[in-house]
């Protein structure tokens, strides 16, 4: 018999809902789990109290034939997501010790729906990193190894903790948050599928902000299927949040039955980088021809002005965070650190607070808005994001439902490889996922094969504006085709 905790999502709710099992033991096999995956580092704290109160509910909602759409599921969230008196950090120092009294939008839809909480999941500091190396609480292990090798690798960033609990199972699903690539990558590293909804699908209420027009939350969980049931919840219109959109939900998990037949597919050819692994090509290539065989047709497409993403993306994105993160000060919550003078204290707060990378994007973000260079750069970065959506936009309106390319331009790497004297090396991860963000699209990463030393690889579905519904039809016909990927066997434990 399958173990409770690796059960997908779906079947998980299944067997609570025909009493196969109980809410209570199902949260007890994740907080035993979790317990023995201490090594991996995926959780900043565990909630196991609050877990088993929560499932002890559900327990008495089943019985009684109340059951909520999430009723009984174990999930962990994100440590930006604020939880109502529990430890919220954004993987920070500066953090520390900060207990909000209030909680995000998108974590009280999942209560309201039943879900379970088993606790905080690690992340780069204020989600700034692609590798989950720079959180404060100490990096986050992939559950998976190269064959052969014992070298520990990165599970992605910034959701790295979440993709990395959801693969190892440490939780049914998890919540993300995605600004230029934080749900794909990850999930696309670790063999689990991630979507990064239409910017204003989910409310941004009570998410600790890096880049408010960038980022936007999303699920990460074993199956396109689970991600969709997760999305149902976590989506809809919040009148606190004036960047949600006020739409309705559909049903994300019909639309996963629809098939692509007489979809169109785009394949961009600017997205064929120097230097990309064959292995990669092979892998995109694969993909179209599963699409195709299904009913689709694919058409080659162009997006002219993807080259100059990543580098607006690395002007806007730092420059939205030095703003942000200005709040930071140790005056009303989180760290501080005396100083001689009130500008004594800010500068010894912020300095002992944020880590490296942090500090890094606050100065570029402070000087690309300084007199003097904020025509030269943020404005001029700010036409290249109008000029980027203007591609997509095109591709649409030339009859190209979705856009199908690599989700990432390697698979994992090792933990410590990607040498941080050269930072811009770390920040060409996100070559294929920043242009999603700036052009404020839907994307999904779905895994669809393995690469020659074992580890997982996955290809980015990119959609119309609000239209997840087909992503997560062509998402499943590419789980299909491409069979689910065997998670790694629990050497952590």
């Amino acid at each position: 018999m399958t173990a409770l905790n690796e059960l997908t999502l779906a079947e998980a709710r299944d067997g609570l809902a025909s009493k196969q099992f109980s809410a209570r033991e199902i949260a007890q096999a994740h907080l035993d789990a979790i317990e023995k995956a201490r090594a991996l580092n995926a959780y900043i704290v565990a909630t196991p109290d609050r877990a088993l109160k929560m499932a002890e509910v559900s327990d008495a909602k089943i019985a009684k034939g109340e059951a909520r759409p999430l009723e009984g599921l174990p999930l962990g969230i994100k440590d930006l997501f604020a939880t109502q008196g529990v430890h919220t950090t954004a993987g920070s120092k500066i953090l520390e010790g900060f207990e909000p009294h209030y909680e995000s939008n998108v974590s009280a839809q999942l209560w309201r729906d039943g879900a379970v909480m088993l606790g905080k999941l690690n992340l780069d500091e204020f989600a700034m990193g692609s590798s989950n190396e720079t959180s404060a609480y100490g990096k986050t292990i992939s559950p998976w190894r190269r064959q052969g090798s014992e070298t520990p690798l990165v599970p992605g960033g910034s959701s790295g903790g979440s993709a990395a609990a959801v693969a190892a199972h440490l939780c049914l699903g998890a919540t993300a948050t995605d600004t230029g690539g934080s749900i794909r990558q990850p999930a696309a590293f670790t063999g689990t599928v991630g979507i990064k909804p239409t910017y204003g699908r989910c409310s941004r209420w009570g998410i600790i902000a890096y880049a408010s027009s960038l980022d936007q939350a999303g699920p990460i969980a074993r199956t396109v299927q689970d991600c969709a049931i997760l999305l149902g919840s976590m989506a809809g219109h919040d009148p606190r949040d004036t960047t949600s959109v006020d739409l309705p939900v559909p049903d994300f998990e019909a639309a996963i039955s629809r098939g692509v037949k007489g979809l169109t597919i785009g394949i961009p050819k600017e997205y064929r980088v120097e230097g990309m692994p064959a292995e990669i090509q092979r892998l995109w290539d694969q993909g179209a021809a599963w699409l195709k065989e299904a009913g689709a047709t694919i058409k080659e497409i162009s997006l002219p002005h993807t080259q100059y993403a990543l580098p607006a993306y690395y002007i806007v994105a730092p420059a939205e965070a030095s703003s942000n993160l200005a709040r930071y000060d140790g005056v009303r919550y989180g760290l501080r650190v005396p100083g001689k003078d009130i500008a004594g204290m800010y500068e010894n707060t912020r300095a002992a607070g944020f880590g490296r990378e942090v500090k890094r994007r606050i100065m570029i973000g402070t000087y690309v808005l300084s007199a003097g260079y904020y025509d030269a750069y943020y404005v001029r970065a700010q036409k290249i994001r109008t000029l980027i959506k203007r591609d997509f936009e095109a591709a649409y309106a030339s009859g190209v439902d979705a856009i199908l390319t690599p989700a990432t331009p390697s698979a994992a790497f090792g933990i410590g490889e990607m040498a941080s004297a050269d930072p811009v090396e770390m920040y060409l991860n996100d070559v294929f996922t920043v242009t999603v963000n700036m052009a404020g699209l839907p994307g999904i990463s779905v895994p669809a094969g393995l690469d020659a030393q074992g580890l997982p690889l996955g290809l980015q579905l990119i959609g119309r504006p609000f239209d997840e519904e087909t992503l997560f039809a062509a998402a499943q016909t590419i789980e299909n085709a491409a069979g689910r990927i065997n998670l790694p066997k629990a050497w952590w434990a």
